[in-house]
């Protein structure tokens, strides 16, 4: 069973059904008990990340997701899912994530909104995946596109975190970050039409 984090900002309904349509079995998990019975569990997020860190804190789901990552549980983070896997954030302030990689939540460069790249970054854009290095559920992305919406970019700082890029422009980014059972993805799975599903079908057989 996957327990599909509830906390009141994700698009939960896409990506719950997108999750079943590749076979998984999906709950929404609305208490931080809840969290330890499922087998793999996934964060999606659209909003702010200190509004969603926070009610991650108050409701006892940042600790709890903590302990079952530490179990060796498979995790998916998507979009702000994502984005609080790393230490903080520079959004609307300073703001501490859950601390699970390395690295910092940023903002696209002004310059880059001088230039003429409008922010969010929207819409279709690559994966890149490492030469020779390719984790097992990003096999279904290699040289294809998927479907971004974000303001702000994940910058890990150990390059082994760092598990597929992208770039705005000429702006890198990163696509995909994670280590041993963590997996967080920049992109939409659930709006990535069949690449999207590829990668789902492969955390539900994910075995890290």
């Amino acid at each position: 069973m996957i327990g599909l984090i509830d906390y009141g900002m994700g698009n939960l309904h896409s990506v719950a059904k997108a999750l079943e349509k590749v076979g998984g079995k999906v709950a929404l998990v609305q208490q931080a008990d809840e969290i330890a019975k499922y087998e793999r569990i996934v964060l999606p997020g659209v909003g702010a990340f200190r509004d969603c860190m926070q009610t991650l804190k108050e409701t006892g789901m940042a600790d709890a997701i903590k302990e079952k990552i530490a179990t060796g549980a498979p995790f998916l983070g998507i979009c702000l899912g994502m984005q609080v896997l790393l230490t903080r954030s520079y959004e609307f302030g300073i703001h501490a994530g859950l601390g699970l990689i390395d690295g910092e939540v940023k903002a696209f460069p002004e310059s880059h909104v001088q230039r003429g790249f409008k922010i969010p970054h929207m819409g279709w854009n690559d994966v890149v995946l490492p030469q020779g290095n390719t984790h097992e559920v990003l096999q279904g992305t290699a040289g294809q596109q998927v479907y971004y919406v974000h303001s702000y970019y994940c910058a890990p700082r150990d390059p082994e975190n760092l598990l597929a890029a992208c770039s705005y422009g000429d702006f890198p980014f990163a696509a995909v970050v994670g280590r041993d059972n963590i997996l967080g993805v920049q992109f939409h799975p659930e709006k990535s039409q069949h690449v999207g599903l590829a990668l789902l079908e492969g955390f539900t057989n994910w075995m890290p």
